[in-house]
């Protein structure tokens, strides 16, 4: 089973739910801007990532531009900034057990599909 973190108002979103259900994967919907992130469901997002906490940040996010942008923050500070806004996750991002990808491209969706 797969997971994706979907905005159902983001088109690349849109585009990667449609590719892993016409490859008929088994897919659970996680809709982050209804339900929120919890610290821990984005560090383990970073473990399978492999990425710091300000590589899944949308920068061009208004509330990043204007609360954040010219902040030294931490790791513990960008990840409290996600889940109090979670407008800023990148999307959408895809995961199984064991790893994730950022899912913008064709090919990135075809790295963790197969």
């Amino acid at each position: 089973i797969m997971i994706i973190y979907h905005n159902s108002r983001c088109k690349k979103s849109r585009e990667a739910l449609n590719l892993l259900l016409n490859k008929k994967i088994e897919v659970q919907v996680m809709e982050y801007l209804k339900n929120g992130l919890t610290i821990n469901e984005i560090k383990i997002l970073l473990d399978k990532l492999k990425l710091n906490p300000i590589e899944i940040v949308r920068k061009k996010e208004n509330i990043w531009k204007n609360q954040f942008k010219n902040k030294k923050l931490s790791n513990k500070e960008i990840i409290n900034a996600i889940v109090e806004n979670p407008i800023l996750l990148e999307r959408p991002i895809i995961c199984n057990e064991n790893e994730a990808v950022i899912a913008r491209c064709y090919e990135s969706i075809m790295s963790i599909t197969g």
